[in-house]
């Protein structure tokens, strides 16, 4: 990512003052992230560009940002111009994929609370995230870019579409939807959300499918983030809908790793190990859900 600004650049910001120390922060798939100390403490600068093959804006990650400070989810927003946003630094866990299984009812609470909260704080022009959409237009991109997989699209797209088939009509609600184990944070009384990229107008079912899958849940533990992030509502037809969910969340993911083959180069990251990963796990959830409902792709 050679236009993003330098160090000597990031000292340069107006948020800071006095002395500057800057070290970086590993663990991001696509974006640079600075853990940046001055006078008044410590801060987390975010380095980053419009994506639009991921459909990632960046005015409007901001926007969601201070809008998730203002609803109590996130850190505040100290700075931003086009490239850059810097955040109060945490001192907090960053979990992983045990951890959230760990905390299965207090991760279903927050999930419940930001989907319910955060629409009066967001403002400007809404944005919807519906993943089947997103995997439609991924693989385009990929059909476009001449991925190394794109023989595999025509297959996906029709797993994707009998997986759409069984979703239901919920509420709608506003969606992280990027929820890896890595963008809950727990400073030891609470938990904290980062990252809204994707966030927009959605279903409470992707973010608690996402959650789900991306943590490894055994089936138990998915139960029971299902039943506490949506209060207790529950039937065969939802249940069905929700581990359905679990795999477009995994296949989505398998493509917006194929897409960032194409396009990104984060430092440390390799994009197609990340794909290996994505689609053994797609694979294994697809088992799981064909040994309960049936065969759902040719």
């Amino acid at each position: 990512m050679t236009d993003h600004p330098t160090q000597d650049q990031i000292r340069a910001l107006p948020c800071f003052s006095g002395s500057v120390e800057i070290e970086p922060l590993t663990g991001g798939l696509s974006n640079e992230s600075w853990l940046v100390s001055d006078v008044a403490g410590r801060h987390v600068v975010r380095l980053g560009r419009d994506f639009p093959f991921h459909h990632v804006d960046r005015a409007r990650e901001v926007m969601t940002a201070r809008a998730a400070y203002e609803a109590g989810f996130a850190p505040r927003v100290e700075y931003a111009e086009p490239g850059i946003m810097v955040s109060a630094f945490i001192e907090a866990q960053t979990y992983a994929a045990a951890d959230v299984c760990a905390n299965v009812e207090r991760v279903g609470q927050l999930i419940r609370d930001f989907h319910q909260s955060m629409p009066a704080h967001v403002s400007g022009a809404g944005f919807m995230f519906w993943v089947f959409h997103v995997i439609r237009d991924y693989a385009r991109t990929l059909q476009a870019g001449n991925s190394r997989m794109a023989d595999r699209l025509p297959g996906w797209l029709e797993l994707s579409r009998r997986l759409e088939a069984v979703q239901i009509p919920l509420p709608i609600i506003f969606g992280h939807n990027d929820l890896l184990p890595a963008n809950f944070l727990d400073d030891g009384d609470r938990l904290w959300l980062i990252d809204f990229e994707y966030a927009g107008f959605s279903t409470a079912m992707f973010d608690i499918a996402g959650a789900a899958s991306n943590a490894g849940m055994s089936n138990d533990q998915a139960a029971q983030l299902l039943d506490t992030a949506l209060g207790g509502i529950q039937d065969a037809a939802l249940e069905r809908a929700f581990h359905a969910m679990q795999c477009a969340s995994l296949l989505r993911e398998t493509l917006w790793s194929l897409v960032s083959e194409l396009h990104l180069d984060a430092p440390g990251v390799d994009y197609q190990a990340y794909t290996a990963e994505n689609l053994a796990t797609l694979q294994a959830a697809l088992e799981q859900y064909q040994s309960n409902y049936g065969k759902i792709a040719s």
